[in-house]
């Protein structure tokens, strides 16, 4: 694509590749450089290495063979010796984009706080509702004390939308307004974005860090180990999923039916199962499913009934739509943000699950469905999410302040790193399916795979390739 820089590929010995980063110094040489306050700070008083050394990176796979080159590392994020930006100079602005997310506003608050306590910023914005707020609406100014008890609310202080991304009007107003750090919280739609907006700034030779903080509750970004708001969601869909345990083991031929998010990965589906344990079938969409014959849903439903009587399907929004797009016959239609727009897979497997039973096997069912996507998305972070969100917004501004740009943050194998927007942007993460992890939730679910003859044969072509051969995906977390 013309008009994009390329990636910073730096090769070692052994084997070593680092996946670097932009630096404001790329493209603007000969930039001064200030002694990092945080050596006199007394909150750091006890620690006895201040900074993060140079040369610190993060392998991106941390199981290896003894004769495995070294691999991808990525930057380590944390505090710099020097910083460029002096601390009366800098003017940052925060936006949040894309859907509602638990932890937005411990970020938003863990930003302005980190900023002004630990470099002494006091020029800080809030761009309001979303990509559009930059041209469109008025700015929000974020003190300590205007953020110190968000973190307990659900949604943004700052306002969200889909869409409304345009390019010039967004660096026009970044520099009419003297922005030079841009914090850009949103999900893979939204760091899409921000790699753009940072490409348009290079190109115009601005002094401006863009640094993006992922944010997803379906857990679908690659590279990093998790996204923030994804424990929360998990602990969220157990209040749900209790729910429909109790409803179904009320009554005779109980069947409740949770549907949870996940547009293209079930990770909050599957860990939710997990987690329950009061589960008997999990449809994400990774794995398609089928509902009539022998081995389909259907069968499986009649089976645990007569045993159980009672059960209980967990199901990802993304699930089934192949199946549910047959029947509909509908068209693929985009929300603001370029996602395809989903039908309802809980409502319509209800119902094909009431009229299978009804009319094929003439046995009376009670079904109930909940469908808690816009409460589990609306509650503040939990306690987990609060500690990752705090160092998600304090890397994010360290590397902001060591002149780092058009990078995302996040930890790899436990260690926090900055990412490039390009590998962030290039593909979503998904279960899979032929993986450890999704056969611990068959077993403790005890459903049918409902993996086709085809895929089977395709695993087993490879069982000549070394055991850690699943290992080699972006994520290590899921195969342990």
């Amino acid at each position: 694509m013309a008009g994009v820089s390329q990636m910073k590929i730096v090769n070692g010995v052994a084997g070593y590749v680092l996946e670097d980063v932009p630096h404001l110094t790329d493209y603007i040489p000969h930039l001064p450089t200030y002694p990092n306050q945080l050596q006199d700070n007394p909150a750091y008083a006890g620690v006895k290495q201040y900074f993060v050394n140079v040369d610190d990176t993060v392998a991106q796979k941390i199981v290896v063979h003894n004769s495995s080159p070294r691999g991808t590392h990525f930057r380590r994020a944390g505090p710099r010796q020097k910083v460029y930006f002096k601390s009366d100079e800098v003017r940052a602005c925060i936006v949040t984009c894309g859907g509602l997310c638990p932890g937005l506003n411990t970020v938003i608050r863990e930003i302005v706080c980190g900023l002004y306590h630990m470099y002494g910023v006091t020029k800080v914005l809030g761009i309001d509702g979303g990509y559009r707020g930059f041209y469109a609406k008025n700015t929000i100014n974020l003190t300590p004390k205007v953020v110190d008890d968000i973190h307990k609310r659900g949604g943004t202080i700052l306002g969200t939308s889909r869409g409304g991304h345009d390019t010039s009007k967004i660096v026009d107003s970044i520099q009419d307004r003297g922005i030079n750090q841009v914090y850009i919280i949103g999900g893979d739609g939204t760091q899409k974005g921000a790699a753009v907006i940072y490409e348009e700034i290079r190109r115009r030779s601005l002094n401006v860090a863009v640094a993006g903080i992922p944010k997803t509750i379906d857990n679908d970004i690659p590279v990093i180990d998790r996204s923030f708001g994804f424990d929360t969601a998990v602990e969220e869909a157990q209040r749900a999923i209790n729910a429909a345990h109790v409803e179904a083991g009320s009554f005779e031929n109980g069947v409740g039916i949770v549907k949870l998010m996940g547009r293209h990965s079930g990770f909050i589906a599957m860990h939710a199962t997990l987690a329950s344990r009061d589960v008997d079938c999990c449809l994400i969409p990774e794995s398609p499913f089928y509902l009539e014959g022998k081995g389909g849903l259907f069968e499986f439903i009649k089976r645990r009934l007569k045993e159980n009587g009672h059960m209980v399907i967990v199901v990802a929004e993304g699930a089934g739509q192949d199946l549910l797009a047959k029947y509909l016959k509908s068209m693929n239609q985009q929300d603001a943000s370029g996602n395809n727009l989903l039908q309802d897979v809980g409502l319509w497997i209800s119902h094909q699950i009431n009229d299978h039973f009804a009319r094929v096997q003439k046995m009376a069912i009670t079904l109930k469905y909940i469908d808690p996507t816009y409460m589990i998305r609306a509650v503040p972070g939990n306690a987990s999410d609060n500690v990752y969100c705090s160092l998600l917004a304090q890397s994010a501004v360290h590397g902001a302040m060591a002149g780092y740009t058009g990078f995302t943050v996040g930890p790899v194998n436990g260690r926090h790193s900055y990412i490039p927007f390009e590998r962030i942007n290039e593909r979503q993460n998904q279960v899979v399916i032929t993986d450890r992890m999704w056969a611990r939730l068959l077993s403790s679910t005890n459903q049918p795979s409902f993996i086709s003859p085809r895929v089977v044969a395709e695993s087993k072509k490879n069982q000549h390739k070394p055991p850690t051969q699943l290992l080699h995906g972006d994520r290590c977390e899921n195969n342990h």
